[in-house]
């Protein structure tokens, strides 16, 4: 039971540290971000977001809190996941040799993204190939683009104009902060549409 309970109180801990160097690291480049996706709600364009694994879960989660809504009553927001599709993900993955796994998002981006749209990869790493392919596809097709990643950069950062980086290794840690920044980003953009903060 000792042992469990010290797994418990490292876990929290480590969270707590790793979300104090993530606001000291990340308050203007998250407004910065809010920004950016509010440039292109105003100017009816829409936010596109992936990932992998426990990423392209957060970007379905993120998608549905602009759909939806996040903490105020208001119209639903432009925003899509490209993490949902079964058969465009499996057509794009399978269709070996004309393409792979690597452009399950890129493929997507070309098809449906536009000149001012959002494209928002989130990558644990930094170094998801599928990941920096699509963010490629979207600078070159004049998107604007946000990478969320972990300590390490990686390739990502070529790609990004707002980065939004969590100081910490393990992959857990990072995506607790992931999902807090991404929460954060919503309240911000809702702030900047609306001029009305959220209840605490």
């Amino acid at each position: 039971m000792e042992e469990m309970k010290s797994i418990v109180e490292r876990s929290f801990v480590e969270s707590i540290e790793a979300k104090r160097r993530c606001l000291e690291q990340n308050q203007e480049p998250l407004i910065r971000a809010a920004t950016m996706i509010v440039e292109a709600f105003n100017n009816e364009n829409k936010l596109m977001i992936f990932g992998n694994g426990g990423s392209a879960a957060d970007a379905q989660h993120v998608a549905a809190e602009f759909v939806n809504k996040f903490m105020i009553e208001r119209p639903p927001l432009p925003a899509m996941a490209l993490t949902t599709d079964t058969s465009i993900l499996t057509a794009v993955g399978n269709d070996i040799p004309s393409s792979t796994f690597e452009d399950i998002f890129s493929k997507q981006i070309e098809a449906l993204g536009m000149g001012g749209d959002v494209a928002w990869g989130i990558s644990t790493s930094g170094e998801a190939a599928n990941v920096i392919a699509g963010l490629r596809v979207a600078r070159n097709r004049g998107l604007t683009t946000i990478g969320m990643t972990g300590s390490g950069a990686g390739k990502m950062a070529e790609f990004t104009q707002i980065l939004l980086r969590v100081d910490a290794q393990n992959t857990a840690r990072i995506q607790e902060c992931h999902i807090t920044m991404a929460h954060i980003i919503c309240e911000l953009v809702d702030y900047q549409l609306f001029q009305r903060l959220s209840s605490p």
